[in-house]
């Protein structure tokens, strides 16, 4: 039987668009969560995020924890572990879903520019740079979600789902803008 995965990047402590992001979880249903890092601090680059706050966003993270995955960010650092009952320390994650094979990391350190050792048809999914994508490549598909709370180049608020290999992007509000049938390879 399929899983179905909820997919999200870049939370950034905003408790407002985490209650949003826990909306769509239960619209949703997904059997996993997958998380690509910076959950709860704003970083110095951003601006605070509506409605900051660490120790909310956390609850609510922490009230799904048995169905979260979750990789490190660039702005996630061990204090931020204290305070999350699910692992967030690790830098990737390697997975096999449905016969496809997904690098998964924030993408400060590993991305399109500087590509981790990974296998000939690879998924690298990243989040990071806060800008949806979908970008198929010679040896493997670059993917990105966008982001929950600050958003960057005109893209919106956002997550993705991974059901049956269809990767579909989407609007906090649950609206389709742009899908992926991926190929087991």
């Amino acid at each position: 039987m399929s899983k179905k995965w909820l997919i999200a990047s870049d939370i950034h402590g905003s408790a407002r668009w985490c209650a949003a992001l826990m909306e769509a979880v239960e619209r949703e249903q997904p059997d996993q969560i997958l998380l690509l890092g910076d959950l709860l601090y704003h970083g110095p680059r951003n601006a605070l995020p509506e409605d900051y706050s660490c120790p909310k966003t956390a609850e609510m993270l922490n009230a799904r924890k048995e169905q979260i995955v979750a990789v490190r960010g660039n702005c996630d650092a061990e204090v931020d572990q204290m305070v999350l009952e699910f692992p967030v320390m690790a830098d990737y994650a390697l997975l096999e879903i449905g016969g496809l094979s997904l690098y998964v990391t924030h993408g400060h350190l590993w991305n399109e520019e500087n590509l981790p050792a990974m296998k000939k048809g690879s998924i690298l999914l990243n989040g990071h740079t806060h800008v949806p994508a979908c970008r198929l490549h010679e040896t493997y598909v670059y993917m990105n979600p966008g982001s929950v709370s600050i958003p960057k180049e005109g893209s919106s608020r956002g997550y993705m789902t991974l059901e049956d290999g269809l990767f579909c992007w989407k609007t906090l509000e649950g609206a389709v803008y742009n899908e992926y049938r991926a190929a087991e390879r």
